[in-house]
C-alpha cells in the first residue's frame, strides 16, 4: 500500500518532482530508485514565519505497488431529446451545472440566455473596455459562462457544507481543468482556460439532447393559479414548461424588477460595497512573505484581511493576485468594478475588493421601492460614480492615503483598470457613514499588513455587485419557491450562492428536487 504523508518543504522542493522524491527517500529511508510514482493530494503555502514553507499531502508509491493513473471521467449521460422539459434561465455555473444534472436525471434542460456564446462575448468585452460601450445583454456578467467566466475563475469556497465540492471540481477536471484544482487550497482555472471549457459543457449539453439558446432574454412568467406554466422570452416567442430554474445571477435587475411587478414574493438583502483597491503585486509579495524577492518557486502573494470598524465588518473580497480591474457595468450610465487573474496569475499588480457590511436599515432612503430598496441604494451608487468620472467607463480613483486623509490625489498613476481613472475624491461617491469606515478600516488594515496603507496603491470605485441585493425566497427542503409552485431560485442571483462552485452545487440541487418531486407524481 502506498504511504500517505504530511510534509513541510521548501517551495524550491515543492514544485520540483527530483528534489522531492530525493527529500521523500531520505524521509522514509529508501533508494530514490525505490520511489515509482508521488501524487500530490494537497498543497498550500505556509507564509507564517519568514522561512517560507509548502505544506503537502502525498502518497507515496513504491515499486511494485500498484498504482493507476486516475481518469476523470463524466456520469454516463443518456439522450433526452424526447424526455420532459425544464427551462433553465441563465447559463452561468448555476444554470449549466442543474442542466448537466437534469440531463443525468433523464430530463431534458432547456437553457436560455440573454447573453452571448462565450466566444462572441469577447468582442462586447473588448467595446466596454476600449470604446466605453455597455452592451446591457452581452458584458462582463452576462453571457455563456456567467460572470465568473471573465472575471477570474476561482473555485475556492469556504461553504464546504453546502454540498459535494470535489464532485463539482472532479466534472470542471473531466472537462478539461487541470487536476491541480483538486491539490490546491485556493483553486483557481483562470480566464484564459475557463473559456473553452465553458464551451465542452455546452455542447455536451446538446450532444445529449439538451437546448441551448443564446441571445434569449425572459420577458414573462407565464403563472396560473400560482404554478408556473412557461416563459415569454423578447422575441414574443412562449416556451411552455411547469418547471423553472431561475439562475439568472445578481446582475439581472430586470428579473428582480419582473417579479416585483407580478407581485412575485421577494424580498431585500444585506449585501457588500466598497472598492477595489490595487497595490503592486511585489509589493503585496513582500508583506506577505516577509522578502524583497518572491522567486520563481513561490505563487504570487494573497491577503484576506478582516475588521470590526464601528460595528461592520470590513473585509477583502474576490482578492486577485498578479491580476487586473474590469469594467462590470450591465447598464449605460453606471459604473462598477470587479478584478480578475489569467491562470498564471503573471500581472504586475494584485487588487482586491475592499468592501463593508451593510444592513437593511442603510436603504431606508429608498423604502418606496420595497423589497427592492437595496438594489436602488446600488444602483443610485454606481450612477453618481459615473457621473462623477466624467460619464464614460472611467471610474472614481483615489490614491490610498490621500483617501484616508481626504485629500484629493494630484494624479493617479495608471492602473490596470483599462477603461482609465478620474481624480476623484471618494468620499463623493459613498454615504457619509460608508466613507468613515473606510477610512478608518485602511488605517486599520495598515497596522495590521505593515506597508499596505501607501499611496502606491489606488482605490477604484464602486466595488458593488458583491452578492445579491434580493433574495427570492424558496422553501428549505423542496427548493421550490414559497409562493409560486414550479419555480426554483438558484444561485447567486436567487441569494444561495456565491461564486462558481457554490452556484454550480446549488444548481445541481434545485435539478435533484425537481427530479425527486416529479418522481412522486
Amino acid at each position: 500500500m502506498p504511504q500517505e504523508l504530511l510534509l513541510q518543504v521548501t517551495p524550491e522542493i515543492a514544485t520540483n518532482e527530483l528534489l522531492l522524491k530525493d527529500y521523500l527517500a531520505k524521509h522514509i529511508k529508501v533508494s530514490v530508485n525505490e520511489i515509482q510514482h508521488v501524487s500530490i493530494l494537497k498543497r498550500s503555502v505556509d507564509a507564517r514565519q519568514k522561512s517560507i514553507k509548502i505544506n503537502l499531502k502525498v502518497s507515496v508509491y513504491l515499486k511494485g505497488e500498484p498504482f493507476h493513473e486516475t481518469e476523470f471521467r463524466l456520469p454516463d449521460y443518456k439522450n433526452v431529446s424526447n424526455a420532459q422539459e425544464v427551462i433553465v434561465v441563465g447559463a452561468g455555473p448555476a444554470g449549466l451545472f442543474a442542466a448537466l444534472q437534469l440531463i443525468e436525471l433523464g430530463l431534458k434542460p432547456v437553457v436560455i440566455e440573454r447573453g452571448k456564446e462565450v466566444r462572441g462575448r469577447r468582442r462586447d468585452l473588448k467595446a466596454i473596455n476600449v470604446d466605453h460601450v455597455v452592451n446591457e445583454d452581452s458584458n462582463y456578467c452576462f453571457g455563456e459562462g456567467g460572470a465568473g467566466t471573465y472575471s477570474d475563475g476561482k473555485l475556492y469556497t469556504r461553504s464546504k457544507k453546502r454540498g459535494d465540492v470535489t464532485r463539482i471540481l472532479e466534472l470542471f477536471v473531466a472537462f478539461g481543468a487541470t487536476p491541480d484544482i483538486l491539490v490546491d487550497a485556493h483553486p483557481h482555472i483562470g480566464t484564459n482556460k475557463l473559456p473553452q471549457i465553458i464551451q465542452d459543457i455546452r455542447e455536451k449539453i446538446i450532444e445529449f439532447g439538451g437546448q441551448v439558446l443564446f441571445e434569449t432574454r425572459l420577458t414573462d412568467i407565464l403563472i396560473k393559479n400560482n404554478e408556473v406554466q412557461g416563459i415569454v422570452t423578447h422575441n414574443g416567442e412562449t416556451i411552455l414548461a411547469n418547471k423553472l430554474i431561475l439562475a439568472t445571477g445578481h446582475s439581472a435587475r430586470d428579473i428582480y424588477e419582473l417579479l416585483d411587478k407580478k407581485k412575485v414574493f421577494i424580498e431585500a438583502k444585506p449585501f457588500a460595497l466598497g472598492v477595489r483597491a490595487e497595490h503592486p503585486q511585489s509589493l503585496i509579495d513582500s508583506i506577505q512573505y516577509s522578502c524583497d524577492y518572491r522567486g520563481e518557486h513561490l505563487p504570487p502573494a494573497p491577503y484576506s484581511i478582516v475588521k470590526q470598524v464601528n460595528g461592520r465588518g470590513m473585509y477583502s473580497f474576490c482578492m486577485c493576485p498578479g491580476g487586473v480591474i474590469a469594467p462590470c457595468a450591465t447598464s449605460p450610465g453606471e459604473v462598477v468594478t470587479n478584478g480578475w487573474s489569467p491562470s498564471k496569475r503573471d500581472q504586475v499588480t494584485a487588487n482586491s475588493g475592499i468592501v463593508i457590511e451593510l444592513k437593511l436599515e442603510d436603504f431606508k432612503p429608498f423604502a418606496k421601492f420595497g423589497a427592492l430598496a437595496g438594489m436602488e441604494f446600488q444602483k443610485s451608487i454606481e450612477q453618481k460614480a459615473w457621473h462623477l468620472a466624467g460619464e464614460t467607463q472611467k471610474v472614481p480613483a483615489q490614491r490610498m492615503i490621500d483617501f484616508t486623509q481626504n485629500r484629493v490625489s494630484s494624479d493617479i498613476p495608471k492602473t490596470s483598470y483599462v477603461p482609465g481613472t478620474t481624480s476623484i475624491e471618494m468620499g463623493k461617491v459613498f454615504p457619509g457613514f460608508l466613507t468613515q469606515i473606510l477610512r478608518e478600516g485602511f488605517t486599520e488594515f495598515g497596522k495590521s499588513m505593515r506597508g499596505y496603507l501607501t499611496n502606491d496603491a489606488v482605490l477604484h470605485a464602486p466595488e458593488s455587485r458583491t452578492s445579491s441585493p434580493v433574495r427570492i425566497p424558496r422553501d428549505i427542503y423542496s427548493y421550490e419557491h414559497l409562493q409560486i409552485k414550479g419555480l426554483y431560485p438558484c444561485g447567486e442571483g436567487a441569494g444561495y450562492a456565491g461564486g462558481i462552485i457554490s452556484a454550480a452545487i446549488d444548481g445541481e440541487k434545485c435539478a435533484l428536487m425537481i427530479a425527486a418531486t416529479l418522481k412522486k407524481q
